[in-house]
């Protein structure tokens, strides 16, 4: 049977409906929001795999093209790997519903959204988050809380709940907010550069949405909820228990007080296989189950120190930043690199200058599109001295990759004044706190050596929590490990003006406004004291791009000329191109973009194409060629392919009885244009030059020539 729940939500209605699809699913449910439509499903085994000693959970977002009207492209003509946009969204799910899940519950569990219909209006994203919401909540497959999500967007200083695609483009903040109704639990978005208080204003505009969309799923769950199946929780065994602890002793309390990351990892390595070798006999087949109780173990000892103690792993205070270190200029060829490192994490980045023939073009169900701005993420297992093998992107690197290119846009230069394809690509060396942070003032850096007229440096710093009980501890600047026990991973990133890109998983059940503002507020003093070292080894962009970095010329044609450089089948643009060299590319609005290293071979190429499309102007003087000559006159070219007509009485200041007397086919002369008719016949005259003083030299050397 099928059941539903409508609400209006942005001045659209949303309609959440279970019971009519995918009936042998655990749970299921399709929303439809305006004409944009998902169907969001979850699976889930009641047993843990055998050989897990985790929770196994997967989400996927998967885009259909046929709804948006559409037959993909290439070969086989059906969808292939997710793209990144599929990666991104099903990451936001994954992140948002993953803490929600019971501790003790490892059985293999899988989300599915299908986007089915879209209208190109609204953004389905959102909705496959709140579907996966729903199906979870009328399944019975256990989880903690209901939660929801909402994307939040500001236009004309309103702000505004799921912005439809079009107010995204106008609007200055795009942030994607998820919660229960008792706390925020994700955010992940950005905006221009975005005032701390004006952020969290969007926060609690958003938990306002998110708690009436919860109580709408709840609504649901009553109508069509199934019981909640028994599973079988993981269950330790007490004596196992209390053997670890009993050889741990007051290992890791020394081990977490060893700043260097290797040395500490590698003692804790050491521990970790004596306990195992010591229990393999009288535990056997529990080498998971030991490896998790070191691990809680671990997990505690860290996190009372901090609480306790105000003590952290490498001896810092909560407050305090990792010691920075930065460098330009590293990479002689390319345009522009930076070497960024905060302590045990350095990420090398380089910045590549391009033409538009290098854009991206994305082929997505909102329409076809092009990117002139990308940066790319690479994370190789060397940066934490592991072997692992490389199988190409994984979805942490486009997640990082993406979050880092959303908090350098704002500061990139419009096309119009700065019209490079520009792309930054971040290889982390050493990673021990966030690489991704390190990618943004890596890349900021490297955009100001490359000479990009950047408006201003871009910093970003983790931010940590530790809770236990009613006391909340905020570390700036997290290591790896506080990142792995704690239980916060804020990234904030912005100029000294405001934030242009935040990050935020809740690993416990969420957080309070109040405590988020206070996170604020700490990342903000720790993102200007980045910028001031920033500064410090490049205070702004450099004057001059790299001399190997193209050079663009731009110009602006008519439409009705752009045949006219084109030529037929391309043949004119192509015999430009190999004289000079140059990449030309011509838009339909006329805009012409010439790129080449060699600026005189620029030059030369753009002289060719003004020649092409130049258009003559009454009154001003050419330097033509004599292409026929007739009883009444010489036609002579004064713009390739555009001719006029000297009359034979505007020859010279005196009678000319025969043309040949003054000129002869293939002779250069100057000429003025004296009138254009309606019909665009151009008449031209040499006389009103002569009666200025010009051409005489030559009507005198060709009077002797003909004397002689």
């Amino acid at each position: 049977m099928s059941h539903k729940v409508e609400f209006e939500l942005g001045g659209r209605t949303m309609v959440i409906e279970s019971g009519r699809l995918a009936a042998q699913a655990n749970g299921a449910a399709t929303i439809r929001y305006g004409d944009s439509m998902i169907i969001a499903t979850v699976c889930a085994e009641t047993e843990p795999k055998e050989g897990f000693d985790f929770f196994p959970l997967t989400v996927e977002y998967r885009e259909k093209s046929y709804a948006a009207g559409k037959i993909p492209g290439g070969f086989f003509k059906r969808e292939g790997r997710p793209s990144e946009k599929e990666i991104l969204s099903a990451r936001i799910i994954d992140r948002t519903i993953r803490p929600l899940f019971p501790e003790d519950f490892q059985g293999e569990t899988q989300c599915i959204n299908y986007v089915i219909s879209h209208d190109q209006q609204n953004d389905t994203d959102i909705m496959a988050l709140n579907g996966t919401s729903a199906a979870i909540a009328v399944s019975d497959v256990p989880i903690e809380k209901t939660i929801a999500g909402v994307r939040v967007g500001r236009v004309d200083g309103q702000f505004v709940v799921n912005p439809t695609i079009e107010q995204i483009e106008q609007s200055d903040i795009n942030i994607t907010i998820s919660g229960s109704k008792d706390a925020i639990t994700m955010v992940e978005g950005g905006g221009r550069e975005i005032p701390e208080n004006e952020l969290v204003d969007a926060l609690m505009f958003a938990h306002d949405h998110i708690k009436m969309i919860v109580d709408k799923i709840e609504e649901l769950r009553g109508m069509a909820g199934k019981p909640k199946f028994e599973y079988t929780p993981v269950v330790v065994d007490e004596t196992l228990k209390a053997k670890v602890a009993e050889l741990i002793g007051d290992r890791l309390n020394q081990y977490n007080r060893i700043a260097d990351k290797e040395t500490r990892k590698t003692e804790k390595k050491k521990m970790q296989d004596e306990i195992l070798e010591a229990l393999s006999e009288e535990f056997e087949d529990s080498e998971g189950t030991i490896k998790e109780l070191i691990h809680d173990h671990d997990a505690a000892v860290m996190r009372k120190m901090i609480v306790e103690e105000n003590q952290r792993i490498d001896g810092r205070q909560p407050d305090d930043i990792r010691q920075l270190t930065s460098e330009v200029g590293l990479l002689p060829r390319a345009h522009g690199s930076a070497l960024f490192t905060r302590g045990q994490t350095q990420a090398l980045v380089a910045v590549t200058l391009g033409t538009k023939i290098d854009e991206q073009r994305l082929d997505e169900l909102e329409g076809e599109s092009t990117k002139s701005y990308m940066l790319h993420y690479n994370f190789p297992p060397f940066s934490t001295g592991e072997t692992k093998p490389i199988r190409g992107t994984s979805r942490r690197e486009v997640g990082h990759g993406a979050l880092a290119e959303r908090a350098l846009l704002p500061i990139i230069p419009v096309e119009d004044s700065f019209p490079y394809t520009i792309r930054i690509v971040s290889d982390i060396l050493e990673s021990n706190g966030s690489s991704s942070m390190a990618s943004v003032c890596g890349g900021s850096l490297a955009m100001m050596d490359a000479g990009v007229p950047v408006k201003a440096a871009v910093g970003g710093i983790a931010m940590g929590l530790i809770k236990e009980g009613d006391k909340v501890i905020i570390l700036t600047d997290i290591l790896g490990d506080e990142d792995h026990f704690g239980d916060m991973d804020f990234k904030v990133a912005g100029t000294a003006e405001g934030i242009t890109a935040i990050q935020m998983d809740i690993k416990i059940s969420g957080l309070d406004i109040e405590t988020m503002r206070m996170a604020v507020e700490k990342a903000r003093t720790a993102r200007l004291k980045i910028i001031e070292h920033m500064i410090q080894t490049i205070p702004k962009h450099r004057d001059q791009l790299s001399e190997f970095a193209p050079r663009i010329i731009t110009l602006k044609i008519p439409q009705s000329k752009i045949g006219d450089v084109i030529g037929p089948g391309g043949k004119i643009i192509r015999a430009i191109i190999e004289e000079t060299g140059a990449k030309i590319d011509i838009d339909d609005d006329g805009t012409v973009l010439i790129a080449t290293i060699d600026g005189e071979a620029g030059k030369r190429a753009k002289e060719r194409i003004e020649a092409l499309v130049e258009e003559a102007e009454i009154g001003k003087t050419y330097d033509g060629v004599v292409r026929r000559i007739t009883n009444f006159g010489a036609f002579v070219e004064i713009i390739p392919g555009t001719d006029g007509l000297v009359h034979i009485s505007e020859l010279d200041t005196s009678r000319v009885n025969r043309v040949e007397d003054i000129c002869k086919v293939g002779d250069r002369l100057k000429v003025k244009v004296i009138d254009i008719d309606p019909e665009g016949k151009i008449r031209l005259s040499r006389r009103a030059l002569l009666d200025n003083g010009g051409n005489r030299g030559d009507r005198r050397d060709r009077n002797k020539s003909r004397q002689r």
